[in-house]
Parts: structure tokens; C-alpha cells; sequence
């Protein structure tokens, strides 16, 4: 009964501390490193207590693992841009806490999991719930940006590949002042042709800025954001600096990002009490079959 309340308090607290981030990320647009912090100690020493209660070491083992693979993998994602460091983070400390799916008689829970890490389901849930506020989000920056109006040639090839692109480079990037430049905001191609500001940008530390020669006849560099990450504070200086001092132009194109942490509390709830979506899918399709 004893490792049912600590599985009970494992998910509250990791519930609460989800709830917590989801204020941060919807009205501040960063995840505090300490409460990560809190929640990885209290995953790693929570496991510690199962396994000197249980004299088995498969909890902190597990959870050790759990938080490295998911750190692993969620951070290759992240150098593809899908989504920030903090949500890198976050993954990674429900990883220490709930290494494997929890199945308790406390409230009944018998969760549809699959071989891999519970942090990982998290993830799966978490993508997949977040598609139809992708949707959603889409639909509303094309009527309030006028996108079609715009782009007329949408509408004459919607479902080819250049009208896909057209759209969501329309819907999900805007142009903003330099002067309004935050640290976290990812830039698009920036194109130049100073060899200065290519020197500056290279020669700056802590930069998450790269520069690339450039196809366009017109230019022959741009810079851009390297991963989700965005700018780092160096970048936004920098930036902010060369444009007061006229070496680049005042407007630059920046992608419009989102607050992702409501769809991990959403994909976490859903892995705890019902499991792997995307195995209750396949389930659920072989079943029909």
C-alpha cells in the first residue's frame, strides 16, 4: 500500500509542477531552470525510497536511464527546431520521476503503455494533442493576416508543396522592429551583403546566431537562429546594436512560436490515466481490421 502513495505523490507533484510551467510558458514564455531542478531531485530521491522499500533497484536504475534517454532524444529534436531548451528540460524531469508507466490500485490505473520510456509516451501524447491547436492557431493567423488575400496563388495550388509552404511561412512568421527583438525569438533568413556583420556575428560568444552564404543574387550572406532555442541575450544586443548604428535595417522577419508546455500537461494526464495514444490508435485500427 506503501508504494501506492508514493506513486500517488509522484504524480501530483509532477501534475503541480506541470501546472506551474504552464503559467510560465503561456505568460512569460521560459521554463525556470529551478523548478526543473526540483522536479528531477525529487524524481531521483522519490526512486531512491522505492528502492530501499522494495529492495529493488529498478526504480532508481530506471529512472536514471529514463532521464538520460529522453534528455538524449529530446535534445536532437531540439537541434531540429521543434521545440524550445525548457520543453528539453521538462521532458527529461517527468523522465526522472516516472521512469515506466504507472499501475496502481489506488485509483484503478492501468494505463495502455508501450516498451518504451513513460517520458517518451508523454512526448507522443503530447505532439498529437497538439495538432488540432496547430490547426486552430493556422487558421487564425491566415484570417487575421490576410494570407490568401495575399497570396492568391494558394488558393490556384493548395495541396502542392509550394502553396503549402507559402502558407504556413505567411501564417507562422511576422516582421517586427529590431528594437523589439526579446532574447528566445527566432529569427528567419536575414539577408546582407556587409563582410563586418558577418565578423561581428562570428566573432560573438554565447551566440545562437550562424551565417550562411547566400543563393540570392541580391545578397551574399544571411543569418538565422540555429535551433528553437532562439536568440540567446549576446544575439539581441548585438543586433540591437548594429541596427542603432545603421550596419543593418530596422525590420526583421521572426517565427511566431507558441507556448508548448500545456500540451505536455495535456499528453502527461492522458499517459498517466490511459496511456500511449498512439498505441491505443494501432490498437484500436488492428481491431477493426
Amino acid at each position: 500500500m506503501i508504494l501506492d502513495y508514493i506513486f500517488l505523490i509522484q504524480i501530483i507533484f509532477t501534475l503541480f509542477i506541470s501546472i506551474i510551467f504552464c503559467f510560465f510558458d503561456i505568460k512569460k514564455g521560459f521554463l525556470p531552470n529551478r523548478l526543473n531542478y526540483i522536479l528531477v531531485a525529487f524524481g531521483f530521491m522519490s526512486n531512491l525510497l522505492l528502492t530501499i522499500i522494495t529492495t529493488n533497484v529498478k526504480f532508481i536504475f530506471f529512472s536514471i536511464i529514463s532521464y538520460f534517454i529522453t534528455y538524449v532524444i529530446t535534445l536532437l529534436l531540439w537541434e531540429l527546431n521543434v521545440w524550445g531548451g525548457g520543453d528539453v528540460k521538462l521532458f527529461s524531469s517527468i523522465a526522472a520521476v516516472i521512469p515506466f508507466g504507472i499501475n496502481s490500485s489506488f485509483f484503478n490505473i492501468s494505463p495502455l503503455l508501450s516498451f518504451y520510456p513513460f517520458s517518451l509516451t508523454v512526448m507522443i501524447n503530447s505532439i498529437l494533442v497538439s495538432f488540432p491547436f496547430l490547426l486552430g492557431l493556422m487558421i487564425y493567423l491566415i484570417i487575421k493576416n490576410d494570407v490568401f488575400d495575399e497570396n492568391i496563388e494558394v488558393f490556384k495550388g493548395f495541396f502542392n508543396y509550394n502553396g503549402l509552404r507559402i502558407l504556413v511561412d505567411s501564417s507562422f512568421n511576422k516582421h517586427i522592429n529590431i528594437t523589439d527583438l526579446k532574447e528566445g525569438m527566432m529569427i528567419n533568413n536575414f539577408y546582407f551583403d556587409n563582410d563586418y556583420v558577418k565578423y561581428l556575428i562570428e566573432s560573438s560568444r554565447d551566440s545562437n546566431l550562424k551565417v550562411f552564404k547566400s543563393d540570392d543574387d541580391a545578397s551574399k550572406y544571411y543569418f538565422k537562429t540555429l535551433t528553437a532555442g532562439g536568440i540567446t541575450k549576446m544575439d539581441m544586443y548585438l543586433l540591437k546594436i548594429m541596427n542603432a548604428q545603421q550596419i543593418i535595417s530596422n525590420q526583421i522577419s521572426i517565427k511566431i512560436g507558441f507556448p508548448f508546455v500545456p500540451a505536455i500537461l495535456i499528453g502527461l494526464i492522458l499517459a498517466i490515466f490511459y496511456g500511449d495514444l498512439s498505441v491505443i490508435i494501432i490498437k484500436n485500427i488492428i481491431f477493426v481490421i
